[in-house]
């Protein structure tokens, strides 16, 4: 008698549009995080590029339902709307929590819509040291150390994550909602701060790489 543990899967024929995507709804679904479609590719069988315009065909197909898919430049993810976040938090037991403080809303703002930024741009525009929100921000994963200013004292740069993109719900910096008041600021702080032209920023991904510990120290 064979043994069951190795006997491979059977493997059910994906022989319709409609069956490789209830195999990705699947997939998405039993995951629980971003996907990459070079991984969707691999199991599917088509290539990425063919996968990226079903999962986008999909995304509009959950028009008017109470779950959606995130799209990301090399992932997707399925995730219930926040409009449904207080019923869900209810059914489930779930307590509010973990929210973010006023201050790190505003440097998260400020890192978002200026990225590449030290933390001393940060700190003009707001007025304020910025430092325990920073530390804050980059222990939740929401920004981190992306490379250093070539200036003296090679101060970190900061930017966004894709954790940053997932939480509210964006699939690219490019959905971010169009606001003057931070453009006004950041131009102000530009003319204050060390010249932080993003035309002589240059970010090094080695020294990027460091421990979070030396980036949160860093001006």
């Amino acid at each position: 008698m064979p043994n069951e543990k190795n006997t491979p899967e059977v493997i059910e024929a994906l022989d319709t549009v409609e069956d490789i995507k209830r195999a990705i709804e699947a997939i998405l679904f039993a995951a629980g995080y971003p996907v990459k479609y070079e991984k969707l590719s691999e199991v599917i069988g088509l290539s990425p590029r063919d996968i990226r315009g079903l999962v986008e065909s999909m995304a509009r197909e959950y028009d008017g339902r109470g779950i959606q898919i995130l799209l990301y430049p090399d992932t997707c993810q399925l995730t219930t709307k926040e409009v449904f976040a207080p019923y869900i938090r209810e059914a489930l037991g779930i307590k509010r929590g973990g929210n973010l403080s006023a201050s790190s809303l505003e440097v998260l703002a400020v890192v978002a819509y200026n990225q590449p930024v030290t933390r001393s741009f940060v700190d003009t525009v707001r007025g304020v040291d910025s430092s325990y929100a920073v530390t804050s921000l980059l222990d939740k994963n929401l920004i981190e150390a992306i490379g250093r200013l070539d200036a003296p004292g090679r101060p970190m740069l900061y930017g966004t994550t894709d954790k940053f993109l997932r939480v509210f719900g964006l699939s690219s910096l490019a959905d971010l909602p169009e606001t003057e008041a931070l453009g006004v600021a950041s131009a102000q702080a530009e003319g204050i701060i060390i010249e932080e032209d993003k035309s002589q920023l240059t970010i090094d991904t080695a020294e990027a790489a460091e421990t979070s510990e030396e980036g949160k120290e860093e001006d």
